[in-house]
């Protein structure tokens, strides 16, 4: 959920359309990378259009809400009963896959997104997105086995990947450019409820339930938002074929190759990481094959050297998402092993940063910071890497054990500045028939580096002891604590810090040259 255009006239702020002189030829796909072009395709602001809840736009709002609304509650949800799930399926052995097939399906569906939307509009992505993730919730709530649960998983992981890219190219095709901000800022706020309530939410319905109605519960659910969106998001599609027709670009194969090498490469990397084994090894040096030159060709050209403008936006949302996973995935366990204490209390310290994070992302969307879209973006990426790197203090007996409460929610802060206006500046940077492309590169980015951070540090908190306190916490928090110093925490937030810093640096070049 993601800039600033020198030189914007009152027009462009305004959200109305600008057409080119008539001698100017229309920019490139290489030069739409690397330079900030204006659109050239927004519609005039009707009058009286309103606000994201005006009649205008009220069924897409509300369905694009609510689908995310749902999609976060199940991720929020999904690591209270996995376990219980694993145990009962006699299927622990397998318990890293359930959440390594979903991700490495997603970047699949991302790549194939894209193209899909740049073709046809983001009407079938949606629509089909919707029915695999309902399809796998079903699958996995009604699994027998292991390997089953894990498959629905897979399928819920293509249907994630088609949504999230889908409704941000429905952003960029329904939504005038004076309204994305906003309407990211509620994708945004979509998260505050689940990550408040969900796991609370699921750990008493697997409790009292069973772990099953996790999954069914939401299966059903997912499909309402579809109906209610579903006549604007058709027009809305209709529309902007018209407008778009004999201008999308032909269909890649190659891309869905190359996502495909990235996907099987990331979850090789994953595999291998979870032991500290010298058979590991072999894993994790094929999925640096895989991954690292399909990566490359994969995402927009100079995206790892930070070239300015759209490559540095893509790279800027990776950074920032891997330092913060990487920072807030062991805050619990911290909090429990060197604090003592219990695994509720030491969660609520992530509670407060679904507010922060949604205050932050109503803030980017106001009016009047607009021209300051730049600030804003190294503001919050400051403010990511002050929250991360003091958060480890709270190792030391003298500092309060609250502290993680204030730095993650200050993370959290501008962690909502930055993302929401990292997709505002994709969708901005975007020609009207590639904006679908760019919105699965950024979402690959993301998800790739989160991978690649969280096997990195985990991998280093293992050998140095975390291992056995991360199996052990829940059932012997003395012991854990005695097996696991505080280097090891320290090792991983050092890491997160390193790569907050960089992005910091990225964050300076994601105006477009010229």
């Amino acid at each position: 959920m993601d800039e600033l255009r020198a030189g914007a006239g009152p027009a462009e702020r305004d959200g109305a359309g600008i057409s080119a002189p008539a001698a100017a030829p229309p920019p490139s796909a290489e030069a739409a990378e690397a330079a900030e072009v204006p659109p050239q395709d927004l519609p005039p602001v009707p009058a009286g259009a309103g606000g994201v809840m005006s009649p205008r736009y009220r069924a897409l709002t509300l369905g694009s809400v609510s689908v995310i609304l749902l999609i976060a509650f199940e991720a929020m949800a999904i690591g209270t009963a996995m376990p219980a799930a694993a145990e009962q399926l006699d299927g622990v052995s397998l318990y890293a896959f359930a959440f390594a097939g979903y991700f490495t399906t997603s970047l699949l569906g991302m790549v194939v997104s894209g193209q899909w939307c740049d073709r046809r509009g983001p009407l079938a992505p949606v629509s089909v997105g919707i029915g695999c993730f309902s399809g796998g919730l079903l699958l996995s709530g009604l699994a027998q086995s292991m390997l089953v649960l894990v498959l629905g998983r897979a399928f819920q992981g293509v249907g994630g990947g088609l949504i999230i890219v889908a409704l941000y190219v429905l952003v960029r095709r329904a939504y005038p450019e004076h309204l994305r901000p906003s309407a990211l800022a509620a994708f945004s706020a979509a998260w505050v409820v689940p990550a408040l309530a969900g796991p609370v939410i699921a750990g008493t319905v697997t409790e009292h339930l069973g772990w099953r109605w996790v999954f069914l519960g939401i299966t059903v659910l997912v499909l309402l938002p579809l109906m209610i969106m579903l006549p604007a998001l058709r027009r809305t599609t209709a529309e902007t074929q018209r407008e778009q027709d004999g201008t999308a670009p032909p269909f890649d194969r190659r891309r869905l190759r190359l996502a495909l090498a990235v996907s099987v490469g990331a979850g090789l990397l994953q595999y291998g990481g979870q032991e500290l084994r010298w058979l590991s090894v072999l894993p994790v040096a094929a999925g640096l094959v895989l991954l690292a030159p399909a990566a490359l060709r994969l995402l927009p050209r100079a995206t790892f050297w930070a070239g300015r403008g759209l490559p540095s936006v893509i790279l800027l949302r990776g950074l920032v998402s891997a330092a913060y996973m990487a920072a807030q995935t062991f805050v619990p366990l911290m909090l429990v092993t060197q604090r003592g204490l219990s695994v509720t209390t030491a969660g609520l310290a992530l509670a407060a940063g679904g507010l922060t994070w949604a205050f932050g992302a109503w803030l980017q969307a106001r009016p009047r910071l607009e021209r300051h879209r730049s600030l804003l973006v190294t503001t919050g990426t400051v403010l990511n890497v002050t929250g991360i790197a003091a958060t480890p203090l709270v190792l030391a007996e003298a500092v309060p054990v609250w502290l993680p409460v204030l730095t993650i929610g200050l993370s959290c802060f501008g962690m909502g500045l930055v993302v929401a206006s990292v997709g505002v500046l994709v969708l901005r940077l975007s020609a009207p028939a590639r904006a679908g492309g760019n919105v699965a590169s950024l979402q690959v980015c993301d998800s790739l580096l989160n991978v690649v951070l969280l096997t990195a540090v985990g991998t280093a908190f293992a050998a140095l002891g975390g291992g056995s306190a991360a199996a052990s916490h829940t059932a012997d928090t003395a012991g854990a604590a005695a097996t696991v110093g505080p280097a090891a925490f320290v090792t991983v937030y050092a890491a997160a810090t390193a790569v907050a810093v960089l992005a910091i640096a990225v964050s300076r070049r994601t105006r477009a040259p010229g």
